[in-house]
């Protein structure tokens, strides 16, 4: 039986500081407020998740462990142990496209967000990023520029960790990084290849510690499982290394299973006063009172919750006298191969687990004025020793169907059953390698999310619409990274698995949304025209509002979003400190 009195007595406190979200954004700014003394109430849609309790934790189980041996589920599409509470899909949470679109939400329902399964891969956004228009005409600047971040990024790495190498690239800057892990066998062989093809290849950087740097959280031991939340704090999750510490200063209220509906208003001076939200269990509607708003629930969410907070001051939505809240969404470009590598048959056995992701990557390395098309991408790879899973890292199932010889000489189709399936996998096992590009798509007004005038969630809360389509530069950017991939494949010796993706199904670009990194649905702006909020991620229309995830971004850059979305909100949180000193919030 859920236990509704912390709820009720959250009612009777007025708060100074009420986050909607505890993922990267959300979490960031509890921490940041919190040590600073504020008092702080976080809604949170999911449930609790701390990855070293024992209820949570799934490191280092095997998949036969599992009822469903480790394979993914409605609620787990990433697999049974995967530490990812929600999905694209999720039981009586639904969201609309219009006609002819395809997007693909991702929601995540745990304290932490998406921060708890994400690849942690952690890069900054460098100073061509926010001034894109500056640079190819297309899009918007940023009211912002690098000069602006590094600051905070700075503070980020240091705060939180990552691993690295600073190599002086323009736009992938230096940072404060610690020790990367070794390549590994395939990653030497992609540097090999790539360094004939004069194709860059680093270091990644990824927020691991491969050394301790406090006294709250250990040091990778490289189980290469980050995917599942590490027992050791190890790794990033906001759950862990932000939310967890704001809690325990104190200051922190957090509220699980709390779906927020919408922001309440002051019907004289149209500043926000607090968040009413819905109990996912007893579905019983409670609010909470605070003094100002950070909104950080993701991109999509915000932007629900935004158009859905109306009233007679504000009939389109809160802060959206602009019109702009929901518009110019767009999701990071996704292109993937894989190939086996003839050469790597029958390997030798020994532990390469490593981090849970890439010991290496490459950073965009070209000229855009040579290309038709602008804005690029990085290639993240992957490969190598991994935990046996039917189906899944050796390309076994992409092979059925093409003659091999086994080891007595006799050709033979891959895979099968019983014995002939074991020896297949002994024989491939190691062998595969995958490589997929992360880009940056052109911002677009017509592509945005609405609310749905027809659909509501089981919490009688109205859902997203979305409206979302490629445009030529995108399927023209993946284009590129299948030829770049073969070439790599090629230069390694491999064979590439399947049919090359063609112009029929847009060289296999990902649907939108399905990389999750969406952003850009509150942008922000100097002209209030044209932006929902300010360079300080502060509401033009209600000053004691503020955004804190990937709303506020202008644009994607070929990064992932996630440290931007860590500096950005550490910035603004310490602009609310600021303000608050000077008595303006």
């Amino acid at each position: 039986m859920i236990n509704s009195s912390i709820y009720i007595k959250s009612q009777q406190e007025v708060f100074d500081v009420v986050i909607v979200g505890s993922g990267a954004g959300g979490g960031m700014a509890a921490h940041t407020l919190a040590k600073a003394g504020a008092k702080v109430c976080i809604l949170e849609a999911g449930q609790p998740f701390d990855p070293a309790d024992p209820k949570d934790m799934t490191q280092m189980k095997w998949p036969y462990e599992s009822l469903r041996r480790g394979a993914s589920s409605s609620l787990r599409n990433f697999g049974d142990f995967d530490a990812a509470y929600g999905g694209w899909d999720i039981e009586g949470e639904p969201y609309t496209r219009k006609e002819g679109t395809k997007f693909d939400w991702f929601r995540s329902r745990m304290v932490g967000g998406r921060t708890n399964h994400w690849g942690r891969i952690s890069l900054r956004f460098g100073p061509d990023d926010f001034k894109r228009k500056s640079i190819d005409g297309l899009g918007d600047d940023w009211p912002i520029g690098y000069d602006d971040m590094k600051p905070y990024y700075d503070k980020v790495d240091q705060m939180i960790g990552v691993f690295g190498t600073n190599e002086g690239l323009r736009n992938d800057p230096d940072g404060y990084f610690l020790p990367p892990p070794k390549p590994r066998l395939h990653e030497l062989m992609i540097k090999k290849a790539n360094k004939a093809l004069g194709i860059p290849t680093y270091p990644s950087r990824m927020s691991m510690l491969t050394k301790p740097i406090n006294n709250e959280r250990g040091s990778c031991f490289y189980c290469g499982q980050c995917n599942r939340g590490c027992s050791a704090y190890a790794d990033f999750s906001s759950s862990s290394v932000l939310v967890k510490p704001a809690v325990q200063t104190g200051n922190t209220t957090l509220l699980p299973f709390a779906m927020a509906r919408e922001v309440m208003t002051d019907p004289v001076t149209g500043l926000a006063t607090g968040v009413s939200y819905v109990h996912t269990g007893t579905m019983m509607e409670y609010s909470v009172k605070g003094k100002i708003v950070v909104l950080a629930a993701s991109a999509g969410e915000t932007a629900r919750l935004l158009l859905n907070s109306k009233s007679a001051r504000f009939p389109n939505g809160i802060a959206n006298s602009s019109g702009v809240v929901g518009k110019y969404i767009n999701d990071s470009t996704g292109a993937s191969r894989s190939a086996i590598i003839p050469s790597l048959f029958d390997r030798k056995r020994y532990n390469e687990d490593g981090v849970g992701g890439m010991h290496v990557y490459t950073p965009w390395w070209l000229d855009n004025k040579k290309l038709d098309f602008p804005r690029g991408y990085h290639i993240e790879y992957g490969g190598g020793m991994g935990m046996p899973n039917y189906g899944f890292g050796w390309g076994i199932e992409g092979l059925n169907g093409r003659e091999n010889f086994n080891r007595d000489g006799i050709k033979k189709a891959a895979g099968g059953y019983g014995a002939t399936l074991k020896e297949d996998y002994r024989r491939f096992y190691g062998a595969y390698v995958g490589f997929a590009g992360r880009g940056e798509p052109v911002p677009r007004e017509d592509n945005y999310c609405e609310i749905d005038p027809n659909v509501v969630d089981k919490f009688g809360i109205p859902v997203l619409r979305f409206n979302y389509k490629w445009s030529d530069y995108e399927v023209k950017q993946a284009k590129h990274m299948q030829d770049t991939f073969e070439e790599i494949i090629h230069s390694m010796g491999g064979e590439a698995l399947g049919k090359k993706p063609g112009a029929q199904d847009n060289y296999g670009l990902a649907d939108p949304g399905r990389i999750i990194h969406e952003v850009g649905t509150a942008r922000m702006g100097n002209d209030k025209n044209t932006s929902v909020l300010n360079s300080n991620c502060q509401a033009h229309d209600v000053k004691n509002l503020f955004v804190a995830d990937a709303a506020p971004f202008v644009s994607q850059g070929d990064k992932n979003a996630t440290w931007t979305i860590l500096a950005l909100s550490l910035r603004t949180s310490e602009y609310i400190i600021d303000q608050r000193k000077k008595g303006n919030l």
